[in-house]
Formats: C-alpha cells, sequence, structure tokens
C-alpha cells in the first residue's frame, strides 16, 4: 500500500511532535533573606552554613518541594523595605511584633533561642555594679553607660518595650551596615560601647572568632526572665496572598520538624553544656506546645 508523499509527511510530522517533551512549569521562587549576625547564620569560613538559622532554613526549604529558593544576605532595614514592597521574601527567625504584621505574616514559633542578655567586657563589670543579673531600665537610665544594638532588630516585645521607651535618651547606639554583630563587639572592644544587647550565642561566637573569649561575659536581664516570649520567634513572610499561602506549608513543616533531633540541635550545639539541660526542658515543655 503507497501513502502519498504529502500525507506522509504529516504522519512524520506528527510522530515527532508527539515525542517532543513538554517544559515542566517553571517553580515560583522564594527568596530568603539573612542577615550577617553569627552564628544565627555564618556565611563564611569553617564553621559556613552550620549555623543554626542556616539548618532551619534548609530544614524548610527541603519541605518545599513545590518551589525554588534563593537566598541574600541583607541588613535588617533592607529586610524590611522588601516585606513592605510585598516580594516573594521570607526570613526564618523574626520576632512577631504589632509594627511588623503590618506588612508580614508570621508561623508559629520556628526558633527557640536563650533570651537577649547584655554582653560586656570583664574587667568592667564594676560599671554594672558587679552583678550577673542587672534591669535593663536602670542600666538606660545610667547616662554614663553606652549601650549598643542593631537598628530595626527585634529583641522580643519586653526588651523592645524598654528600648522605645528610652530611645533619643544619647546612650543607645544604633547599628547599621551588613556586619551587625561583629561592628557591635569591636566598638566594645575600643571602649566606645559599655554593653551590647544581643543573644548570648553571639557573645561565645564572637569572643571566639576575635580570640577573646577570656575577655567578655554576659549579665542577665531580669526583665526577660517573666514568662517566654523573647525565647521565641517565628518564619515571616510577605503580606499578601502569596504569603499566606506559604506561611500555611512552613506551618505544617514545623509541625513535622520541631521535634526531630536535627531540628532541637541546630541551635543546641552552639550553647554552653551549663545551659543545654535547661533549654531542653523548655523546648519540649514550652516551644513544642506552642503553635500561635
Amino acid at each position: 500500500m503507497l501513502f502519498h508523499p504529502f500525507l506522509l509527511s504529516i504522519a512524520v510530522l506528527t510522530l515527532l511532535i508527539l515525542n517532543v517533551p513538554v517544559p515542566a512549569k517553571a517553580k515560583e521562587v522564594v527568596t530568603w533573606m539573612e542577615a550577617a549576625m553569627p552564628p544565627f547564620f555564618v556565611q563564611s569560613g569553617g564553621q559556613q552554613d552550620q549555623g543554626y538559622g542556616d539548618i532551619i532554613t534548609d530544614i524548610i526549604q527541603q519541605g518545599l518541594t513545590d518551589y525554588e529558593h534563593d537566598t541574600i544576605t541583607t541588613n535588617i532595614t533592607r529586610h524590611f523595605y522588601k516585606f513592605k514592597q510585598g516580594e516573594k521574601v521570607c526570613s526564618v527567625g523574626l520576632y512577631r511584633t504589632p509594627e511588623r504584621e503590618e506588612f508580614m505574616y508570621f508561623s508559629m514559633p520556628s526558633f527557640l533561642t536563650l533570651p537577649p542578655v547584655l554582653i560586656i567586657k570583664k574587667d568592667g563589670l564594676s560599671r554594672f555594679g558587679n552583678r550577673t543579673s542587672v534591669q535593663l531600665t536602670e542600666i538606660l537610665n545610667d547616662k554614663n553607660l553606652m549601650v549598643g544594638m542593631s537598628k530595626d532588630r527585634s529583641y522580643g516585645a519586653t526588651t523592645d518595650d524598654i528600648l522605645k521607651k528610652h530611645k533619643g535618651s544619647g546612650n543607645i547606639l544604633e547599628s547599621t551596615g551588613q556586619e551587625l554583630s561583629l561592628n557591635l563587639f569591636k566598638m566594645l572592644l575600643k571602649g566606645r560601647l559599655d554593653a551590647i544587647i544581643g543573644l548570648p550565642e553571639e557573645a561565645l561566637y564572637q569572643a571566639e572568632q576575635l580570640g577573646i573569649r577570656d575577655q567578655l561575659m554576659t549579665l542577665t536581664i531580669e526583665e526577660n526572665q517573666n514568662g517566654y516570649e523573647g525565647w521565641m520567634s517565628s518564619v515571616g513572610c510577605s503580606k499578601n496572598a502569596w504569603g499566606r499561602a506559604i506561611i500555611d506549608k512552613i506551618n505544617n513543616i514545623l509541625l513535622k520538624q520541631r521535634p526531630t533531633e536535627r531540628y532541637q540541635t541546630a541551635y543546641e550545639r552552639w550553647l554552653d553544656p551549663n545551659s543545654i539541660e535547661n533549654y531542653r526542658r523548655v523546648y519540649k515543655d514550652v516551644f513544642l506546645e506552642t503553635t500561635q
């Protein structure tokens, strides 16, 4: 049986079309924003990508299989600009505040960390009454003491409220830029600051990196010892339909992953041995029970 050349050509062309693979639909891209605040994120050196923020971000990304993921490092002020613009951005460890809820959706708590402390030089302890536990309000009322903090960073509702009441008082220095934590530590060492507000693991990490571990110590902020709101932070995404949808997915991932050993030890590995037992108790009794 003979085929007309034209019909044969059509048949061949049809077969070729049927065998051409259909390109997969491009996945939506989520941009994850990081700040240069080790050991939350570690962007260089022998411990690169081993910060607790790095590990939790990786766990969440592995669960969001419908998305492509990109990462940028930028300061906190730039973070909030992108959130306010409604870009497709998220960040894993942000304190939830009423101001931020105006332009961000938040997940259930994604981190349990020890609450902020005052980081000082040991030889300056006498300036704080030789006490290892102090009231931040009292410290900020002392005009002879200069305290450093990161601009636009939240330290939890309790600490934030105290800082707001003393804003413009002249003895709070707000640092900006990429290397927030490192810059503040350098100012502390040079005597430009008497104390830094930060997390205890920040003090330990920077002290080790700068070779001054024996020169620094932390003071407990007494106002942070009432409740656990200053211990927990969340994933934040832009406040739009896209952000609401991805936060719902992230919450499902967190419910499954927070009880796992990898999740818990992401932060625990940065603690001193004396803090671990209490941390594990709060992790089990408070963090895993908190879903709002």
